[in-house]
């Protein structure tokens, strides 16, 4: 009897594996959806909608997209991390994700252990910029002020834990200065007090204070990603300044709930790289002030990896809690 049983099963392992085999293959046999953590219009959003577009020709399948913003992209995350490991629910991990997951609070979902990573996207670097009035020309200007005057110089944010915080410790940590932290509620009243005088200093997505560099209302000392931006090219990095391995851009990129088939995340990895690659992506995210990245789950897994650890040293330090 056990090996009549035995024989039956193997006869239905051989029977099963070219099924499961082939329903792998066949993916995607009906619509995708792409959950975003973040409200209609923000610049992570339009960029997914960019992407899902491009996925859609490449996938012959309707690729939607669909917006469940707060608590920092976590509502997101735990939606989609909880559902159906098979390709067809996926998820817009953002840097926000990898702060949740630096704070090492329960409140958050770790993304590093409910996610493969499929793809990173793109980023919008942060941009250091100052009032006119503190007469500041460079990042070793701003240094040797704020050297000179522990605490005095301020810097806004977005608010508490947000990238533009976190970039302000980080350049605080790295350059071993004190800068005192005035967090806001978003980045358009942290960009006002900024444009009136109200705060010194602040770490905003290029795409956002751009504008106002152009009008000459706000002075860029540097820019807080590894290369310099093609829409501030004269504008050196804040590691060309001093600070090596300076690293603080907003980014984002493809996941999908931990599990899911390799040949899936591969196929999907694919057609995220052709995206980015393209000509009318390449100009839609310019637009936005975003600069496509490719890079695959891999190397985008060691990427979120090095980030979740390069804050939570960043937030242990100056002392950043998150409820």
């Amino acid at each position: 009897m056990k090996i009549r049983y035995a024989g039956v099963g193997l006869c239905a392992a051989l029977v099963l594996a070219p099924l499961a085999s082939t329903a792998q293959d066949a993916w995607p046999s009906r619509p995708i959806k792409i959950t975003v953590g973040f409200p209609a219009g923000s610049s992570t959003d339009v960029a997914t909608r960019v992407i899902a577009n491009s996925l859609s020709d490449t996938l012959k399948q309707s690729v939607v997209v669909e917006n469940k913003p707060g608590a920092s992209s976590d509502i997101a995350a735990r939606a989609v991390a909880t559902s159906p490991a098979d390709g067809y629910s996926l998820f817009v991990v953002t840097i926000a994700n990898a702060i949740n997951t630096s704070s090492k609070s329960t409140s958050f979902i770790d993304v590093t252990r409910s996610f493969a990573p499929v793809a990173m996207m793109g980023n919008v670097p942060n941009v250091l910029v100052a009032h006119p009035s503190l007469k500041l020309t460079s990042v070793r200007d701003l240094i040797a002020a704020a050297k000179a005057k522990p605490g005095g110089i301020t810097f806004a944010s977005s608010g508490n834990g947000t990238s533009p915080h976190l970039a302000g410790e980080l350049f605080a940590t790295m350059a071993g200065v004190q800068l005192l932290h005035i967090p806001y509620r978003g980045s358009s009243p942290a960009v006002a007090d900024l444009l009136g005088g109200q705060v010194a200093i602040m770490f905003g997505p290029a795409s956002t204070v751009l504008p106002h560099i152009q009008a000459g209302k706000l002075d860029a000392l540097g820019v807080a990603s590894p290369a310099r931006t093609a829409t501030l090219p004269k504008v050196p990095t804040i590691a060309e300044a001093g600070l090596k391995g300076f690293d603080s851009s907003v980014w984002f990129g493809l996941a999908a709930p931990a599990g899911t088939p390799d040949a899936v995340t591969r196929k999907l990895a694919d057609a995220v790289r052709q995206a980015v690659s393209s000509t009318p992506v390449k100009a839609q995210f310019q637009v936005q002030g975003i600069e496509p990245v490719n890079a695959g789950p891999a190397e985008f897994g060691r990427y979120i990896g090095t980030e979740v650890d390069k804050y939570a040293k960043v937030m242990q330090a100056a002392g950043v809690k998150l409820d």
